[in-house]
């Protein structure tokens, strides 16, 4: 009895130690102990998710990836898997295990190795939240404290949850939802035993386990994972022994991206910051919709790099990328081939760009190839698939078209092939480049924007970026400052070659139409349509330089990018393609300044409504119509002094109802009968005009955007010297849509394309220009964005008349025939003299400025 009472009360004498030492270690940790009550209403850090306007993901930004979930969401195997792996007794302890670290303590006095683990789930969540990971006794002290607060404040549910959401499991996911998405590419829901087992078995070591880095490893602690699962009895004998034989298959996933925008995304990644900061935008799980739909948006995208390709295609093969053996002997031995597997191992260090992908040639016949793709597929490139690829010899000459596939290539060439939809074709990443921008005139919103042929091959946003010489798209705006001073779509332009000694510089300037066709005598709406450069210069003459340039800021353009001289006439000025396309927006929507925007709403976390675009929208009900200006009225009197006065005179400003700050009326910046003229001298563009039958009929140089079938569309082409740069612009009063291709180097010229003789007339050549290299992309993007479209209902402004006039002097005539139209005229600028037979010749004084405005008198 007196051993039994020692035993007693030394057990008393530990219990009352231990009592007292658990009470002195939380006294003196207790104020370093955080607050768990934070977990009640915890913020799991998610990253910004940017969508389209009709719901699909466009892409994800933020260090941590994380999908939360709740507990009714996740499979019962994985939470299963988790518990037998990491807390088998998580539904019955308090917080910590004391069997748990017992069993750790026996390992680490037998073994010397403090490997073995006794954190409770609950305690790996107190750690992850409040904690670092140094293995210290306090740290394990406050672990412990901690767990017990968190279990007495949350349920086992609650605590398994936020767990599950929170541990991180290797390449920046946290959570079993991005752990899912990132090692396998799917939803929880979507995975097998034996990757719910890869999962679970991540916590211990995530930078060493995962199956990306170590599939070895990952398999080992997979099978372990196993083990306990079928120790407890969470499945089967059959199941884990399937699981077992289960291969390891994993790769790095990126989010689900259902829509390719990454231009788009970048524009609302900086907006984002720039409105919340960092920190914030990308924490905090914001959604934000965007203006763009993903059919339109593919359109874009589609017709953009097909374009690309065919201008490449149109310039020649430049070769394959390297060489790896040589089959055929050029006064040496020829080479052995390489195995499959070899060739497999060296393309699998090639990522694919776009739809290009890495093959190498492995047999070349007559008129075909065959290529092994890098996973693993052998396809067969057609002869159809190769004729295009004649030799590269510069941006103005190709070689001769081939004959034969063994012309172009040769087993073990390293190349780039694409599937074109009908059969796989050799291919190679376009030098040239492109932007394609579409927005809604009326309100501003970006429909679809590409800024270049790829964002992994180039993050520099054309759309937004890249200030290049307008070309002839300017001209729409120098004709616009021409009818506020007084011209007509009828008036005469002498379409000749200028002379223009500039004293200065002691050289002449000698602008020149392109073509070099000059037609003399021309009314301003059929110079307009064919482009003619001499009459866009000799109009910005008649208005003056300072009128032009004030006219041209209205369409929101800044004056800095707007030269001083008459090359502006031309498109010297430096314009993007989004600042482009909102300066034909008003053309397009009756006369008011938009402002592009791309970012429509955004929801903070819980679903709240946290941003909502309120854009300037063109109503033209909403303000005053303005009264019809009275420019021009002296043509009809037939005074000439008064035409020159008009000619020079001052921009009148537009009249407008008074709009307060708050309203969401966009400004007024040209006249509605002022847009409505340039809109439907630009359908000229497109339809041309005359009478074919009669031998007087002439194309717009945007003619091909008549297989679109629309009387609505109206449309611009432009080509700067040398072909540096080339442009569309074409519009009705529902989309307005630009398209732009180049070289990113502006010295580069984008060259011409002779005749290639296999291709006969499913080919375009000669000189690259506006209407060849970038109207393509511009029309295959709108026969899917107009596709259910309406067309337009024309409405003709009030202020507006519309008479029959002689084609070829401009004035009115009562003819019926082939050599009459109808015109449209702001009211009092419509000739007042009838055409007569026999009419005087005309006559030009290049000295003399009312020369450049021509009028018949009886």
């Amino acid at each position: 009895m007196s051993w039994l009472k020692k035993i007693l009360y030394l057990c008393l004498i530990g219990l009352v130690l231990a009592v007292f030492t658990v009470a002195g270690a939380y006294w003196y940790v207790k104020d370093d102990l955080p607050d768990v009550s934070l977990l009640q209403d915890v913020r799991l850090q998610t990253p910004m998710r940017v969508f389209t306007a009709d719901g699909e993901l466009m892409s994800q930004f933020g260090e941590q990836r994380r999908i939360p979930l709740t507990l009714e969401e996740m499979p019962p195997q994985l939470i299963e898997a988790f518990l037998a792996t990491e807390d088998s007794r998580f539904y019955e302890h308090p917080g910590f295990d004391v069997i748990g670290m017992m069993r750790a303590a026996i390992v680490v006095a037998s073994t010397r190795d403090a490997k073995q683990g006794a954190s409770t789930i609950t305690q790996q969540l107190a750690r992850n939240f409040f904690l670092t990971r140094e293995k210290k006794v306090i740290r394990k002290i406050k672990e412990i404290f901690l767990a017990v607060r968190i279990e007495q404040l949350l349920t086992k549910d609650e605590i398994l949850e936020l767990y599950l959401n929170k541990i991180e499991l290797g390449h920046r996911a946290f959570g079993v939802g991005a752990a899912a998405q990132v090692y396998f590419g799917k939803t929880v829901d979507e995975l097998t035993l034996d990757e719910i087992a890869i999962i679970a078995g991540l916590p211990q070591a995530p930078s060493v386990l995962n199956p990306v880095r170590s599939p070895v490893n990952a398999r080992n602690r997979r099978n372990i994972v196993l083990g306990r699962m079928l120790a407890m009895n969470y499945i089967t004998e059959q199941e884990y022994r399937e699981a077992l034989q289960a291969p390891v298959i994993s790769r790095r996933h990126g989010a689900q991206i259902t829509a390719s925008a990454p231009y788009v995304a970048e524009m609302v990644r900086q907006q984002v910051v720039d409105m919340f900061g960092e920190d914030y935008a990308y924490s905090a799980g914001l959604q934000v919709y965007t203006t763009i739909t993903k059919p339109i948006q593919d359109a874009a995208r589609r017709s953009l790099q097909q374009n690309l390709y065919d201008y490449d295609e149109r310039h020649g093969y430049r070769g394959p990328q390297t060489q790896l053996w040589t089959a055929v002997a050029n006064g040496t031995e020829p080479e052995p081939a390489w195995q499959e597997t070899e060739i497999l191992n060296y393309l699998s260090e090639h990522t694919t760009l776009e739809d290009l992908h890495h093959a190498v040639v492995v047999a070349v016949e007559e008129q075909e190839a065959r290529v092994l793709l890098a996973d693993g597929r052998q396809q067969t490139l057609p002869w159809d698939g190769l004729k295009w690829a004649r030799r590269f010899i510069n941006d103005q000459r190709q070689g001769h078209a081939p004959k034969q596939a063994a012309d172009i290539l040769q087993p073990g060439m390293h190349i780039r092939v694409r599937h074109n939809g009908d059969h796989w074709q050799l291919s190679q990443e376009p030098e040239a480049t492109s932007a394609l921008v579409a927005i809604d005139p009326n309100t501003g919103a970006i429909q679809a924007l590409v800024g270049g042929f790829s964002f992994a091959q180039s993050q520099f946003n054309r759309a937004t970026q890249a200030k290049r010489q307008a070309g002839s798209t300017i001209k729409p705006f120098i004709y616009s400052a021409a009818l506020e001073h007084g011209y007509t779509l009828a008036s005469i332009v002498n379409d000749a070659p200028i002379h223009h000694w500039d004293q200065g510089a002691g050289i002449a300037w000698r602008p020149r139409n392109s073509p070099a066709v000059y037609d003399g005598p021309i009314r301003v709406r059929e110079a307009l349509a064919k482009s003619k450069n001499v009459v866009s210069v000799r109009l910005l003459r008649g208005v003056g330089i300072d009128a032009t340039i004030q006219h041209l800021r209205n369409f929101g353009f800044a004056e800095s990018d707007l030269p001083r001289n008459e090359t502006l006439s031309l498109g010297s000025a430096s314009l993007t393609p989004l600042e482009l396309t909102a300066g034909y927006a008003v053309f397009a929507n009756g006369g008011f300044l938009i402002d592009p925007y791309v970012i429509e709403r955004i929801y903070n976390e819980e679903g709240e409504l946290i941003y909502q675009h309120q854009p300037k929208i063109a109503c033209r009900d909403c303000l005053e119509r303005p009264e019809p200006s009275a420019n021009g009225q002296a043509h009809a009197d037939g005074d000439a002094e008064a035409q020159l006065a008009q000619l020079f005179a001052s921009l009148d400003p537009v009249p407008e109802k008074p709009q307060s700050e708050a309203s969401n009326q966009a400004v007024r910046v040209l006249s509605e009968q002022n847009a409505f003229l340039i809109r439907e001298a630009l359908k000229s563009s497109v339809w041309g005009g005359g009478n074919w039958n009669r031998g007087t009929g002439w194309n717009g140089t945007a003619w091909r955007v008549q297989s679109l079938q629309r009387r609505d569309i109206s449309g611009k082409t432009g080509t700067t010297n040398d072909s540096k740069d080339t442009w569309f612009a074409g519009f009705n009063s529902q989309l307005v849509g630009v398209a732009w291709v180049g070289f990113d180097d502006a010295n580069r010229s984008l060259g011409r394309a002779t005749w290639n003789a296999n291709l006969g007339r499913d080919q375009s050549s000669g000189v690259e220009a506006g209407a060849r290299t970038a109207l393509p992309a511009w029309l295959e993007f709108m026969r899917v964005a107009m596709k259910d479209m309406p067309a337009d209902q024309v409405e003709t402004p009030s202020g507006i008349s519309s008479v029959r006039i002689d084609l070829e002097t401009g004035l009115l005539t009562r003819a019926n025939d082939h050599t009459s139209s109808f015109e449209y005229f702001l009211r009092g600028t419509e000739p007042s003299q009838y055409a007569q037979p026999g009419s005087p010749a005309f006559s030009f004084d290049e000295d003399d400025p009312s020369t450049e405005l021509l009028e018949l008198f009886d």
